[in-house]
């Protein structure tokens, strides 16, 4: 008997250490490839470009303000990494296929494409309108789809490549007081799901990652309406505290490491793992959950008047800039830094 556990022991070490193997042997090599990320100035997309140029990949990002992309050019080459930057409002197709152009023009290539870039707006239904979800659709499911679409005919050819979109945890369950973000998101998961089947026999993974709550300091560039003061600080708490938010860093390895694989999805943060499998259990539990939240606890307000985070008081108030530090800290490391946006290019 005492044998045969053992036996049974090293052939389970052995199957460990194959599968092990076989995973590794799947993982792409990045050094030297081309990543191109959308909204990669600040925030997660500025984390990512300094993951995959980390890896030796060459990065070209874009974004709309032509400020933060200076900032975020010298950010990176301090770094030693190769980078191109251009402007680009992602809800606009034509600019975005001048941008994909221009960067085939640039490298030669993309290798991978992230997704990323997006924006959060706060607030109850009552307080948005149907431009709020038409803005949010640009950003987050245009601004997926026209960047896919341009860039899919050059991946084909080549018969190669990763398309990484940075979905949310938003996207598999709506969270009373972001449903234009969560309309978005949804759209883009289904996009994810259906192009990554399409796409199977092509040499073409898509990879769609779920982030939860993470500390990259963008709660003080969210916009909020309705109850501006109240709003911003369940949301701006909710984004940094430790314990149910990740690091930025961390979250930039993971999708790294989930891009080298070619995973189908990856969830990031424990607690947004529980909640998506709870959701998919249980979604009416889910659904009755999230209204009790919604009526006991988060504010009410029906101004549509917008305010960015940093414009609220409460964010500003030292027992609230205390409780928040680690968010303050991850603006300042992922150049979330205050000041007037310049207008999106439109050439």
């Amino acid at each position: 008997m005492r044998n045969l556990g053992l036996i049974i022991a090293a052939a389970g070490v052995g199957a460990a250490v194959a599968a092990r193997a076989a995973i590794r042997a799947r993982e792409a090599d990045l050094r030297g490839q081309v990543v191109l990320i959308t909204g990669g100035s600040r925030g997660l997309g500025l984390a990512l470009a300094r993951a995959f140029s980390a890896q030796g990949c060459r990065v070209a990002i874009c974004a709309r303000d032509a400020g933060e992309l200076r900032a975020a050019r010298a950010d990176l080459e301090d770094r030693g990494a190769e980078v191109f930057t251009a402007e680009c409002d992602v809800s606009d197709r034509a600019q975005v296929e001048r941008m994909v152009d221009r960067t085939i023009g640039h490298f030669g290539r993309v290798d991978v494409l992230v997704n990323n870039a997006g924006e959060i707006e706060v607030g109850p239904v009552e307080s948005m309108t149907v431009e709020d979800f038409e803005r949010a659709m640009g950003v987050m499911f245009w601004g997926v789809l026209y960047p896919t679409m341009a860039l899919l005919p050059h991946l084909r050819t080549r018969k190669t490549g990763r398309i990484v979109n940075i979905t949310s945890i938003g996207g598999k369950v709506a969270v009373p007081h972001l449903l234009p973000y969560a309309c978005a998101k949804f759209a883009a998961v289904g996009f994810s799901e259906g192009l990554r089947a399409e796409l199977a026999d092509t040499g073409i993974k898509v990879i769609a990652i779920a982030p939860g709550l993470m500390r990259t300091g963008s709660y003080l560039n969210a916009e909020f309406k309705g109850d501006h003061e109240r709003e911003s600080a369940w949301f701006g708490l909710s984004s940094t505290l430790p314990g149910i938010t990740m690091s930025a860093e961390r979250a930039a390895r993971q999708i790294v490491s989930a891009t080298r694989r070619g995973e189908a999805e990856k969830i990031l943060t424990a607690p947004a793992n529980v909640l998506a499998r709870f959701h998919g259990l249980f979604p009416g539990a889910t659904a009755d959950i999230l209204g009790a939240v919604d009526r006991l606890i988060l504010p009410k307000g029906s101004s549509r008047e917008r305010r960015r985070g940093r414009e609220t008081q409460i964010l500003r108030s030292p027992w609230m800039s205390a409780l928040t530090i680690l968010g303050r800290l991850a603006a300042r490391q992922f150049l979330q830094q205050p000041g007037r946006r310049e207008a999106p290019a439109r050439t």
